[in-house]
């Protein structure tokens, strides 16, 4: 059977002047297609096996080529935007035909030049599109634990649920909302640490490290907020959760620590107020 989107090993039963037409290995020479001769290995013969990715034409006729294309059906790739179209984007996945990318599996506007994390599919006309709404086909076998450090493409963002994470382009993730500070976005590259494993095997992240760990750095980021406002910061840490994490990038928690930490070593005085440096 040939297999639209995958790599197959295929027998060679018939040379013509353009090419030779292979079929695959389990005898059923009925079902033939097309390698363009300049694909064909020099010295293949009838009877000769190769492996090669079946897609379709600019014609949509199968074909098949010894290329190697970028992914394969149901897999996850990193793959550029060689062109936008009134009708969706193309992108560049090392064969002659560009990949089409739907408007409707879009999941940010997309221009010429960009990345976007895609999965291969068979739509309804049964031809070859990619989308960038990956959920069901990034694995839950990372064998990642809690506390490892993670790296990851954000392929969506929900306002219930955080920031979606293709763990090593590959691999579920989630920051949840509680835990995204400063503005992450569809495409960005994000280290991350697990916080938990899920049964499933679904990777909880944070973007933070531990809070013994992550109060030097919001030390600093307070300090450089300090100056930035010549010394007076203009809310102190009784201010709302809401405006410590719009100004901040940090939890209400995580700023009192911080501010605690500066107070005892007598950096700053707060008021009613405001925060105040020494």
């Amino acid at each position: 059977m040939i297999q639209l989107g995958e790599r197959q090993k295929m027998v060679v039963v018939k040379t013509v002047d353009f090419g030779v037409y292979v079929a695959p290995a389990e005898d059923e020479v009925e079902e033939k297609v097309l390698l363009p001769k300049k694909q064909v290995p020099e010295g293949t013969k009838n009877g000769d096996e190769l492996e090669v990715f079946i897609y379709r034409d600019s014609n949509d006729r199968l074909i098949a080529t010894t290329n190697e294309a970028k992914l394969s059906l149901g897999e996850v790739a990193l793959l550029k935007v060689s062109q936008v179209a009134a009708i969706g984007a193309f992108l560049d996945w090392g064969l002659e035909k560009d990949l089409f990318l739907p408007f409707r599996e879009q999941t940010k506007q997309l221009r010429e030049g960009d990345e976007c994390l895609v999965a291969l599919y068979i739509d309804k006309s049964d031809r070859l599109c990619a989308t960038m709404k990956i959920y069901t086909y990034l694995s839950t076998d990372s064998g990642y634990k809690r506390d490892d450090r993670v790296e990851g493409h954000v392929y969506e963002i929900s306002k219930n649920f955080g920031a979606f994470v293709a763990v090593d382009d590959k691999y579920s993730g989630l920051i949840p909302v509680k835990e995204i500070y400063g503005d992450i976005r569809v495409g960005d590259l994000v280290s991350a640490r697990v916080t938990g494993v899920k049964e499933d095997g679904k990777l909880d992240l944070s973007i933070r490290e531990k809070s013994y760990l992550q109060i030097g750095k919001d030390v600093i980021k307070i300090l450089n907020a300090l100056e930035e406002y010549d010394g007076v910061l203009p809310f102190n840490d009784k201010a709302s959760p809401e405006t410590i994490r719009q100004e901040m990038q940090m939890s209400k928690n995580e700023f009192k620590r911080a501010v605690g930490h500066l107070l005892k070593e007598g950096k700053i005085t707060i008021t009613e107020k405001n925060i105040r440096l020494n």
